[in-house]
This record gives C-alpha cells, structure tokens and sequence, in this order.
C-alpha cells in the first residue's frame, strides 16, 4: 500500500486523551478525509503524567470535559458533551476506543446507529481481564464490541484477541501501529565497525524504560565486545538512571532531551538500538534509520515491528535474554549493517504514518459497504 485511501466524507474520532506522539497520525488521517475530520478528546488525571497536545494543524480538535471517577480496574471516565459534537459535526462515520468504561461512548453509538452510519471500535486488543469483577468486566467488554460495526487493532495479536472474544472476521482489521512517517531521505551509509559499536536508547527515562538492565547487559560482555552506550532523553526518573550507570556502566553517555532534526545524529553515529523495558516510540524512529533493533516484548505491535531479520524480540525482565541479544548482536557488524537495511525497508514499506492512515480508512471504507449490504 503506498499511498493513504482517501475519504469523501465527514469523520470523527472519540478519544479520552490526545498524547503527543498520537498527534501526527490523527493529522496524516485528516489530510485525507475530504469531507473533513473532527477529534474529540479531553485530558488525563494529573497523575498519568501524559504530555497531551493542545491542537491538530490538519483537522478540527474539539476539546472534550473528561469527568474520571474511581481508579484501577474500576476506574470509569464520563465525556457529557459527547453527543452535542456529534450534532454539530454530523459525520458519516465514527471511529471510538474500543474500551467499555466510557459510559459516553455508549449513547454515541447509538447516536450513530439510528441514523444508519458506521461506528467502529480502535484498540490494542482484548487480553484477559485480571482482578476485581473479572467476570463482570468481561460480560460488559463484549456487550460494548458486539455492539459496533467493526473494530481496528493496533497489531495482529490484537485482531486475534478480538475475534477469540466473538467478533466475525471480517468485521476485524489492523492498522500497524505507527508513529513515524515514512522516511523522506535514503537510509544512512555506515562502513565497516572499527573500534567499538554504538548502542542506542531514544525515550522518555522513567522506570518503565528499564534501562538499568541495559547497564548491567553492557557490563556483562566481555571488554572488547563493550559498547560505547549513549541514552538520550530525560524524564523523572534520569537522577535514577545517571546513579545506575554509575555503578554499572559509568561510560554511559546521557545527552539529555533531544527532538526532531536533532535526533538524526545520533540515529546515524549508532549501529544498535536497544529498548530493555515497555513502551518505545523511539523504536520505528531508529528502524527508519536503518538501526536493528532489540525490543522487549510489550502490547504486540513490537511483533509486527521486528522479526529475526531486523533485529530481537525478547521476553520483558529477562536479564539473560536480554544479555544473549546484546553479545548476538555485537558479534557479528556485517549481519548488523543487513539487520538495518531490512529495518528501513519495514519503515519504508510495510508500517509508517501513511500506511497506518490507509489501513484506517480502508477499515472504515469496509464497515459501510457491510452496511450497505
């Protein structure tokens, strides 16, 4: 699929946050909608320390009054003014988190079904539930997806996830979970290794990230397979970090917070990507610059990203896995420079910004011809 589809008509999107890194997706998806596109989300508790953004440059931000009630697994989020956008935005199709604890959500999806429009799902998936009420919190998670026309997965486990619970086939489809454009310059020319590799973190520095085990992965290789470790990024946990490496890894290098064009150094000077922990945006940046990649195993899109031809896919908090990718990795620099080529080409090709809104909207496009029929 090389370019975004394109659709005629109006469509909206519910979301309960807007996050940062979610912003381009949502403004390469309304470049393409020619009917116009509409977002509406609210934000976070102060606590989730979610860095949200406060406009769309492509497409209409209408700011919703998230009201949050409870907590965990009970936790329950309102959006009262949900159906008054829809009123005033009158779309033709709709596209909602695919989560149950949005009492709101409901009446839009009824909003959407009396008038004969399409209402899709979007979510990571539906993994067991654990914990308090499971059995209750499962019943109401199905009554919801039944409920919808279709359901877009960020991964294909999440498809999978969706279609154990109930969900027909072909009412399930996948938008590979992007958050870098497709690459607008050919992939940097790295000769052969001389000296000591270069390994890579990008990312936010809080406990989640795990760097520490990075530290200790380093530390554990024999002196002429060390690396030359450089972490950039900051976050509230760095003071921790910086007091890791000192111990374990003192030839650390922490930058500090760098964006954008900035970052492209770093990316180009480096011949590993490492993420120990979860979460990772950082990780498609790296593959469009040609970077292997190891990546611990998260909410299943790093298993659509990487494959034993670009790089490592290993199991979270595993200290030895973790420490047999980084001495597999640095043993071999002609397989590495292989390994990178084959990230670009996924970049490129198969999941970026472009490809994710094509997906989309090719999802959406289904739904009304299933509706039509």
């Amino acid at each position: 699929m090389s370019e975004p589809a394109r659709f005629e008509g109006r469509l909206a999107v519910q979301q309960r946050v807007l996050p940062d890194y979610r912003a381009p997706f949502f403004e390469t998806l309304a470049r393409t909608c020619h009917g116009g596109f509409s977002l509406f989300a609210g934000e976070p508790r102060p606590s989730e320390a979610i860095k949200t953004a406060g406009w769309l440059n492509s497409g209409v931000l209408v700011p919703a009054r998230n009201l949050h009630l409870l907590n965990g697994p009970l936790y329950l989020c309102y959006q009262p003014g949900i159906l008054r956008w829809l009123e005033s935005w009158q779309p033709d199709a709709l596209v909602v988190e695919a989560n149950s604890r949005y009492p709101n959500t409901r009446s839009a999806v009824r909003w959407m079904r009396t008038r004969g429009r399409p209402v899709l799902g979007w979510g990571l998936g539906a993994p067991a539930i654990p914990g308090p009420l499971a059995g209750v919190r499962e019943m109401m998670r199905r009554r919801f997806l039944a409920e919808l026309d279709g359901l877009i997965a960020y991964s294909e486990r999440g498809a999978a996830e969706y279609r154990a619970v109930g969900i027909p086939e072909e009412r399930v489809f996948v938008a590979h979970n992007a958050a870098a454009p497709r690459p607008d310059a050919p992939p940097p020319v790295r000769g052969a290794l001389e000296g000591r590799a270069t390994v890579l973190f990008v990312g936010r520095l809080q406990a989640r990230k795990r760097l520490e085990r990075l530290f200790a992965a380093c530390a554990a290789l024999p002196e002429s397979q060390q690396p030359d470790l450089v972490v950039v990024g900051d976050g509230p946990d760095r003071d921790y970090f910086e007091a890791q490496a000192r111990q374990l890894y003192p030839q650390t290098q922490f930058t500090g917070a760098v964006h954008g064009a900035e970052l492209r150094p770093y990316f180009a000077q480096a011949d590993l990507f490492v993420l120990p922990g979860t979460g990772g945006l950082a990780v498609q940046q790296a593959m469009a610059h040609a970077l292997p990649v190891i990546v611990a195993r998260g909410d299943g899109t790093q298993e659509d990203l990487v494959g034993p031809n670009n790089g490592w896919l290993i199991r979270p908090d595993d200290q030895s896995a973790l420490e047999a990718a980084l001495s597999d990795a640095l043993s071999d620099p002609e397989r590495l420079r292989r390994m990178g080529a084959e990230s670009y080409r996924i970049a490129a090709k198969e999941i970026n910004l472009d490809v994710m809104a094509a997906e989309f909207l090719q999802a959406v496009e289904s739904v009304r011809d299933l509706r039509k029929k």
